[in-house]
């Protein structure tokens, strides 16, 4: 029985329009300019020409007072970082085509000093890869010295939109990499670098099965992963309990996914349909301002398998589908 799309049944709201700041901050224009002879810069544009690349201009970045270098540099020169997220070649065939319409390359690179004499782009593997498509000698790129950049630019990252898989591994794979080069770091230490607990485990999820539902499970997640206050290697490991957990959880919902086909459910929102009725924090409200979880985070997982396990098919109903289609369009 195919479920048709129902209108939207939530009430529209009225966006907040963005207020300007009456607090101004950052630099003036007579503190932003910076002699790309600068002592503090001089190691940094040394190893720019070492490498064959150009320094044009320095300037203080007028937000923070960092200091940041303004060249060109050949692209062999650079790598994306090792945590980014897996390249897409359509995106870079698109990219390369809509610049090459342009005439120009606008855009330049993020970079930051990576391990060893390594350059790193934290934000620009795309672009980097269209530049190669053209055929291009040199890139601009902004250049940092400052290499924790790499581990904060995550949520500036808009080249390509992150879905909650890219998201998901790129934050794991950065998790890995401090996990090494920072052991005694704690998780709760970098939750500006990993934005939302949930990506790290649905992270670990995301690099053994690529094709998981993770967008069924987010509100289960949402509501109950935290930080932890445990060294990052310590804590990935109890995220890997819950990773593998959560794929015995659906493995069974695989099972009554499949069961209610066979009597005749052709929704595509069957998965977010089983996922919330056996979520066991589904009508659960998170108050404001309240971090702890309104459950432990094992407990639920193990409410949840039973849940799964013990499904009634007979209690699904038409209806429900419908209004599950109906809310989902709205998200």
């Amino acid at each position: 029985m195919a479920i048709k799309k129902k209108t939207s049944l939530r009430k529209k709201t009225k966006s907040t329009p963005l207020a300007p700041s009456k607090t101004k901050r950052g630099l003036a224009a007579e503190q932003i300019v910076l002699d790309k002879t600068d002592p503090a810069l001089a190691e940094l544009s040394r190893e720019i020409a070492h490498k064959g690349g150009a320094v044009i201009g320095a300037y203080h970045e007028p937000l923070s007072g960092r200091p940041i270098i303004i060249a060109t540099l050949p692209l062999s020169a650079i790598e994306p970082t090792p945590f980014q997220r897996d390249l897409s070649p359509t995106h870079v065939k698109r990219l390369a085509q809509k610049i090459e319409e342009s005439g120009a390359f606008l855009d330049p690179l993020i970079v930051v000093r990576g391990q060893g004499q390594q350059l790193w782009t934290p934000n620009g593997r795309h672009r980097l890869a269209a530049a190669k498509v053209l055929g291009l000698k040199q890139i601009t790129a902004l250049v940092s010295p400052d290499e924790q950049l790499a581990f904060r630019i995550l949520a500036l990252n808009t080249e390509k939109a992150h879905n909650l898989k890219d998201r998901s591994l790129e934050v794991i794979r950065m998790a890995r990499n401090l996990a090494q080069r920072a052991p005694r770091g704690k998780e709760s230490d970098y939750r500006n670098e990993f934005e939302a607990p949930e990506f790290l485990t649905l992270g670990i999820i995301y690099e053994k099965t690529s094709r998981f539902g993770g967008g069924a499970y987010s509100p289960f997640l949402k509501k109950l992963d935290r930080f932890a206050d445990r060294g990052l290697a310590v804590s990935l490991r109890q995220r890997e309990d819950y990773a593998s957990r959560l794929e015995s959880i659906e493995a069974e919902v695989k099972k009554i996914i499949a069961k209610l086909q066979a009597k005749g459910f052709k929704s595509p929102y069957l998965r977010n349909y089983v996922v919330a009725r056996i979520n066991p924090v589904r009508f659960h409200k998170t108050k404001k301002g309240v971090t702890t979880p309104v459950m432990p985070m094992a407990a639920a997982l193990t409410r949840m398998y039973a849940s799964a396990k013990n499904f009634n098919l007979d209690s699904v109903r038409p209806g429900d589908l419908a209004l599950v289609a109906a809310l989902s369009s709205d998200e």
